[in-house]
This record gives structure tokens, sequence and C-alpha cells, in this order.
């Protein structure tokens, strides 16, 4: 019997740190990432894992002229991630049916052609009306939608700032760069 409300005790414990632990998390989530969607293997991705770093989101298609891109956004998060920078990649076939394929077709894309390390969210709408809710907050909180593949929101590490780039901005361009360093730096 002391066996069993040993054991009970430690659920209940068990059960309150992970409690706290939620209630943590959703208190200090900035509101643009508290949301839950898939990772480009169709599993549950809560993005308030994300809090506290700088996020850079970006909608990504494979047969867009820049396509390449994926290569720049690599080199930036290599080259950054290790100071607290998570970048999102969303597929979309939004713009110009350039993004065909099936979610493993894609994460096979990326990973073949340009060794893509940072989290791929699955397929998603980045335009209204059917926009995904982080795209969503996004296009709110900036006034900008995207109105191409490889459009980018840069979202400081509360959330408070987020700054929006276009698509021909590419991801090492120096306008960027100045940004995420900035944004880096704040704590």
């Amino acid at each position: 019997m002391e066996m069993i409300a040993s054991i009970s005790l430690r659920a209940i414990v068990g059960a309150a740190i992970v409690t706290a632990s939620a209630y943590v998390v959703a208190a200090t989530c900035p509101t643009v990432l508290d949301h839950n969607l898939n990772n480009i293997k169709g599993d549950a991705a809560n993005l308030c894992q994300y809090s506290g770093k700088v996020v850079l989101v970006v909608n990504t298609a494979s047969k867009c002229g820049y396509t390449p891109q994926y290569e720049g956004l690599q080199k930036v998060y290599d080259k950054y991630r290790e100071q607290g920078l998570v970048i999102i990649g969303i597929p979309s076939n939004d713009f110009g049916k350039q993004e065909p394929g099936s979610n493993a077709e894609v994460a096979e894309f990326c990973e073949r052609l340009f060794k893509v390390k940072f989290p791929m969210l699955e397929k998603a709408s980045v335009t209204a009306p059917n926009a995904n809710p982080l795209h969503e907050a996004l296009a709110k909180s900036t006034g900008q939608r995207p109105k191409w593949n490889f459009h980018k929101y840069l979202v400081s590490r509360d959330g408070k700032e987020i700054v929006s780039f276009a698509s021909n901005v590419a991801p090492t361009a120096e306008e960027l760069d100045k940004t995420l360093v900035r944004l880096l730096a704040a704590k």
C-alpha cells in the first residue's frame, strides 16, 4: 500500500511539473508564435517552442526562380543558430503552383539539393483567405502579405517586432543581415 501511495504521489507531482512547465511556456509565448501546426513529417509542432529565439519565417517552393535561396537560408541558419536563430520554412503552392509535391517530396528535395537542416512545416496556404494561422498573424502584425514565394518575416525574441522582407531580398542580403544581427543582440 505504501508503494502504491508513493507511485501515486510521484504521478501527481510529475503532472504538476508538466502543467507548470506548460503554463510558463504559454505565459512567455509571443502571440504571433502561439500556434500548433504540423512539421513536414506530419507531427504536431507547437511554435511556442521557439519562444525567446529570433525566428525567420519563409514561405518556400521547389520550382521557383527563388528556390536557390534555400542555400542562403541554410548558410544564415548555420551562421546564427547558436546565437538563437530559428528558420521556419513553410512550403506553399499558392504562387504559380510552384510547390506541387507532397510533404515527403518537398522534404527529400530540400535535403538532397540544399542540405536543409532548419525546421520545415507541412505545406500550407500563406495567402488570404486561407492563410495558415502563423502567416495570418504575421500579415496582421506587419500589414504585408506574401506576394510570391520566399517572402520572409523576421520575428524578435519577444515577438513584439516583426519585419517583413520581399521575395527578392536574399537571405544573405545586407538589409536582412543587419536587422537579424540587431534582433539577435537584444536579449
